[in-house]
């Protein structure tokens, strides 16, 4: 079972991203304060959860939490400061629109940097150990699939309804064929011979 939040002194947001490891589309980050004794059974690792799970946890979180926060950091921004970076930016965003703010953020994760003066821990798989954490990577992720379904319509030969933008071997050979679109990750490799990278988020 997950614990809710990582300390109890302060108000604590959990934060992740979902979309580092992708060619296409945003990295999208969230930022979540759950109340003290929330609690269902399906929370855990995005990830590790299914599709179906994941958008029903989403309508409860966005209606149970304290307070939320989704952001979406652009290919172009991504290209401009590099993923890492984009992705504490897009952490910091999403915490900047919080009400109230928290005094406290745990970030899924081993670094994270941020112009915020709140302090923070950086806690590795944080999202299989705290609720407020899994929570982040929910929305992140369900907020992330939803936009890059919206694209795929407008972009159909590249797969993005089921690989939502991920390096598989059917987006690679898309990309091949049909080149890059504005959506496109500039500076991630694209090349069909990099098929041995994983698809996984970090």
């Amino acid at each position: 079972m997950l614990e809710v939040r990582y300390q109890s002194e302060f108000l604590e947001a959990g934060c992740d991203e979902a979309g580092r490891g992708c060619l296409a589309g945003p990295v999208f980050a969230a930022a979540v304060i759950l109340p003290p004794d929330f609690h269902d059974p399906l929370l855990n690792d995005s990830k590790q959860m299914t599709e179906r799970n994941r958008d029903r946890l989403r309508e409860v979180i966005e209606r149970e939490a304290v307070a939320w926060a989704v952001e979406a950091v652009s290919p172009a921004r991504i290209d401009e400061i590099n993923i890492l970076n984009a992705s504490f930016e897009g952490m910091s965003l999403a915490v900047a629109r919080l009400d109230p703010q928290p005094g406290f953020l745990a970030i899924d994760g081993n670094r994270f940097r941020t112009r915020l003066e709140i302090p923070y821990a950086c806690i590795v798989k944080g999202d299989g150990k705290y609720a407020d954490i899994a929570a982040a990577s929910v929305l992140a992720k369900t907020h992330r699939d939803e936009y890059m379904r919206r694209l795929a319509e407008e972009f159909p030969e590249y797969g993005w309804q089921t690989n939502k933008g991920y390096p598989t071997r059917e987006h690679r050979l898309a990309v091949r064929e049909y080149g890059l679109t504005p959506h496109h990750r500039l500076t991630f490799n694209h090349e069909i011979d990099q098929l041995e990278l994983p698809f996984e988020d970090e």
